[in-house]
Protein backbone atom coordinates (compact mmCIF):
# COMPACT_ATOMS: atom_id res chain seq x y z
CA UNK A 1 0.00 0.00 0.00
CA UNK A 2 1.65 3.48 -0.84
CA UNK A 3 2.52 6.02 2.11
CA UNK A 4 2.96 9.36 1.45
CA UNK A 5 4.70 11.97 3.09
CA UNK A 6 3.25 15.81 3.58
CA UNK A 7 5.83 18.67 4.58
CA UNK A 8 5.07 22.14 4.80
CA UNK A 9 7.80 24.52 5.98
CA UNK A 10 9.44 28.11 6.63
CA UNK A 11 12.41 28.26 4.86
CA UNK A 12 14.68 31.19 6.38
CA UNK A 13 18.11 30.68 5.19
CA UNK A 14 18.06 29.70 1.35
CA UNK A 15 22.04 29.02 1.30
CA UNK A 16 21.69 26.11 3.95
CA UNK A 17 18.44 24.73 2.88
CA UNK A 18 20.07 23.74 -0.80
CA UNK A 19 22.56 21.70 1.12
CA UNK A 20 19.47 19.46 2.17
CA UNK A 21 17.55 19.60 -1.08
CA UNK A 22 20.46 18.69 -3.35
CA UNK A 23 20.82 15.51 -1.36
CA UNK A 24 17.59 14.67 -0.86
CA UNK A 25 16.35 13.38 -4.60
CA UNK A 26 19.11 10.43 -4.66
CA UNK A 27 17.64 9.17 -1.15
CA UNK A 28 14.42 9.76 -1.88
CA UNK A 29 14.67 7.42 -5.04
CA UNK A 30 17.19 4.95 -3.25
CA UNK A 31 14.00 4.14 -1.06
CA UNK A 32 11.62 3.50 -3.89
CA UNK A 33 10.22 7.30 -3.41
CA UNK A 34 9.52 10.00 -5.75
CA UNK A 35 8.47 13.45 -5.31
CA UNK A 36 4.51 14.36 -6.12
CA UNK A 37 5.32 18.35 -5.92
CA UNK A 38 8.19 20.28 -4.97
CA UNK A 39 7.76 23.59 -3.85
CA UNK A 40 5.53 24.49 -7.09
CA UNK A 41 3.12 27.25 -6.47
CA UNK A 42 -0.18 25.80 -4.70
CA UNK A 43 -3.22 27.78 -3.40
CA UNK A 44 -4.69 27.92 -0.41
CA UNK A 45 -8.90 27.54 -0.69
CA UNK A 46 -9.90 27.05 2.40
CA UNK A 47 -8.93 27.64 5.86
CA UNK A 48 -5.74 29.80 7.33
CA UNK A 49 -3.34 31.37 4.70
CA UNK A 50 -0.55 29.27 4.27
CA UNK A 51 3.03 30.81 2.24
CA UNK A 52 5.83 28.66 3.20
CA UNK A 53 6.59 25.36 1.04
CA UNK A 54 4.98 22.18 0.40
CA UNK A 55 6.20 19.12 -0.89
CA UNK A 56 4.49 15.57 -0.61
CA UNK A 57 6.56 12.51 -1.55
CA UNK A 58 4.94 8.92 -2.61
CA UNK A 59 6.88 5.77 -1.04
CA UNK A 60 5.91 2.30 -2.00
CA UNK A 61 5.18 1.54 1.95
CA UNK A 62 5.21 3.19 5.28
CA UNK A 63 8.37 0.60 5.92
CA UNK A 64 9.77 2.31 3.06
CA UNK A 65 9.18 5.54 4.31
CA UNK A 66 10.33 4.65 7.50
CA UNK A 67 13.69 3.23 5.98
CA UNK A 68 14.42 6.61 4.18
CA UNK A 69 13.64 8.90 7.31
CA UNK A 70 15.65 6.48 8.86
CA UNK A 71 18.53 6.23 6.63
CA UNK A 72 21.90 7.85 8.50
CA UNK A 73 22.36 9.59 5.40
CA UNK A 74 19.34 11.34 4.95
CA UNK A 75 19.82 11.83 8.46
CA UNK A 76 23.03 13.90 8.01
CA UNK A 77 20.73 15.72 4.86
CA UNK A 78 18.16 16.44 7.80
CA UNK A 79 20.51 18.62 9.79
CA UNK A 80 20.72 21.30 7.18
CA UNK A 81 17.44 21.38 7.05
CA UNK A 82 16.11 22.10 10.47
CA UNK A 83 19.28 24.67 10.41
CA UNK A 84 17.46 26.11 7.04
CA UNK A 85 13.83 25.97 8.07
CA UNK A 86 10.55 25.62 10.62
CA UNK A 87 8.66 23.09 9.81
CA UNK A 88 4.91 23.45 10.26
CA UNK A 89 3.93 19.60 9.80
CA UNK A 90 5.58 16.89 8.36
CA UNK A 91 2.76 14.39 7.99
CA UNK A 92 3.08 10.49 6.80
CA UNK A 93 -0.47 9.05 5.49
CA UNK A 94 -0.74 5.66 3.68
CA UNK A 95 -2.62 5.09 0.91
CA UNK A 96 -6.16 3.34 1.56
CA UNK A 97 -7.90 1.15 -0.48
CA UNK A 98 -11.71 2.13 0.61
CA UNK A 99 -11.73 5.90 -0.85
CA UNK A 100 -16.17 5.01 -2.08
CA UNK A 101 -17.32 5.21 1.96
CA UNK A 102 -14.57 6.20 3.80
CA UNK A 103 -14.86 5.85 7.69
CA UNK A 104 -15.33 9.63 9.11
CA UNK A 105 -13.62 8.92 11.90
CA UNK A 106 -16.24 11.30 13.75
Amino acid sequence: MPAYVVSMMSIHDVETYRKYADRTPPLVRKHGGRFLTRGEAFTCVEGNDYDGRLVILEFPSRADVEAWFNDPEYQEAMVFRQAASTMHYLLLQEGGQNTEDPDPKL
